[in-house]
């Protein structure tokens, strides 16, 4: 048998914090969702003044990260370079690069989704927020 190692309720909340602070240094008003390995939520936070639709994407990038185990912008570059049947793809959604996994050591611990701002700025923030648990 192998070990699993799992996200814990401290470190969701050291993710959330510093992904928030991200958020707020750079006046970003943005949805943050922390998803565990299967994608299942743990925490969703909409900001002040972040628009209703991002607490809807932002888990989907979350998701996504997290079942892909790699960033959500992988799958937006696969689109966008022409595979468009990827679309078809079964319980997919999120395709939009803000959706980063949390990996140690090869194994995917869950995902950090944003949504709000431009999606380079939404992955910042989602990396931001992961280096908190100095992985």
């Amino acid at each position: 048998m192998k070990s699993t190692v799992v996200l814990e309720s401290a470190d969701v909340k050291a993710v959330a914090a510093a992904a928030e602070a991200e958020a707020l240094a750079h006046g970003w008003a943005v949805t943050i969702a922390i998803v565990d390995a299967g994608g299942h939520l743990l925490h969703l936070n909409r900001l002040d003044g972040a628009p209703p639709i991002s607490a809807h994407i932002a888990p989907a990038k979350a998701h996504t990260a997290a079942l892909g185990r790699r960033e959500s912008k992988v799958y937006e570059d696969v689109i966008n370079g022409g595979r468009t049947s990827f679309l078809s793809a079964p319980s997919v959604e999120g395709l939009l690069e803000g959706g980063v996994p949390i990996l140690k050591d090869g194994q995917c611990l869950g995902a950090v989704g944003v949504s709000g701002v431009k999606s380079s700025e939404d992955a910042q923030i989602a990396r931001a927020g992961i280096a908190a648990l100095g992985l």
